[in-house]
């Protein structure tokens, strides 16, 4: 791989507006890749969101205005650049569908990052209590894959920004300093990256043959660790052993079963997480995958401690 800007793939993300997709456009610069969000019209004459889009065109990224829904705005964005990022909401990720049918016709696409960022759809069903959730996923990827388009899946299990604030406890706006409920038997190890570094690993993947029609797996040593554990860190950090309630997994599907969507969703991702214990440790070379903080070293990334430290 170039240094050289000009050798650099042009890429389009879609979503640009987003948490994730503002990270994802500021990475892309950053690295010196030629950028172009694709954006609605409403959004310029949203303030929250115009005033992102004017940091990102200070930035040097070239807003261009279309939509999922409108095939030839996809179409013309699509035709400017050699790889596509979606980044959308995951209640919308079937919006993708004329956005791979464009892809497909444009037909210059070398690479398609989809709208996934999270656990493995292809290995987390759980119990049927995630209202299509991971399945909507899951069916993008077949759609990709027989359309024959090139792709990355990026599986980074959770962002920081879910569950962490509150120490896995539904209904906090804060990690607890008295008592803490436990799921599960509090072993099992859930991983959680910060956005930016998502998308800082993301990026990376955009000119590597290596992570081509791969899923790139983000599980970094200091990002992967139990219930247990964690309640271990924030005790140290705020000097207190916090009182302890444990959940069994049964009482837990119960509650997500009592729970109305799209409520429930929170303690589903909690049984992901902490509970179904499938995302840590299969071999993901047989997945057709590759560890993304193998593959790019360079990349520092903050740990879970480390963002704890900003919660205290």
């Amino acid at each position: 791989m170039t240094n050289n800007s000009s050798k650099k793939s042009k890429i389009l993300i879609i979503g640009v507006t987003g948490s994730l997709g503002f990270d994802l456009a500021k990475a892309s610069v950053g690295a010196s890749h030629p950028t172009f969000g694709l954006v609605r019209d409403s959004a310029f004459s949203d303030p929250n969101k115009s005033e992102k889009l004017q940091f990102l065109s200070n930035a040097g990224v070239t807003l261009l205005k279309g939509s999922l829904q409108d095939e030839d705005s996809l179409i013309e964005a699509i035709k400017k650049v050699d790889v596509v990022i979606c980044s959308i909401p995951s209640q919308h990720v079937l919006d993708q569908k004329l956005l791979i049918q464009a892809i497909k016709l444009a037909g210059c696409i070398k690479r398609f990052i989809p709208s996934e960022f999270g656990l493995d759809p292809d290995k987390s069903q759980v119990a049927d209590l995630d209202y299509s959730f991971y399945s909507k996923k899951a069916e993008i990827r077949r759609l990709i894959e027989a359309e024959h388009i090139p792709y990355t899946y990026i599986c980074c299990n959770f962002f920081m920004r879910f569950l962490l604030p509150s120490l896995v406890q539904p209904g906090l706006k804060s990690p607890p300093r008295d008592k803490v409920t436990i799921y599960g038997d509090g072993t099992i190890k859930g991983v959680f990256v910060k956005e930016s570094d998502v998308a800082a690993f993301t990026v990376c993947t955009v000119d590597d043959p290596r992570s081509l029609n791969k899923a790139l797996y983000l599980r970094p040593p200091g990002n992967v660790y139990s219930m247990n554990e964690l309640m271990e860190i924030w005790e140290t950090k705020i000097g207190k052993e916090l009182q302890k309630t444990c959940i069994t997994e049964q009482e837990l599907l119960e509650k997500i079963k009592e729970t109305p969507y799209p409520d429930c969703m929170e303690m589903v991702f909690i049984y992901s997480a902490f509970v179904k214990g499938d995302q840590t440790y299969y071999d993901i070379e047989s997945s057709n995958g590759v560890e993304g903080t193998q593959l790019y070293p360079q990349v520092t990334y903050t740990t879970i401690s480390e963002y704890l430290d900003t919660l205290l």
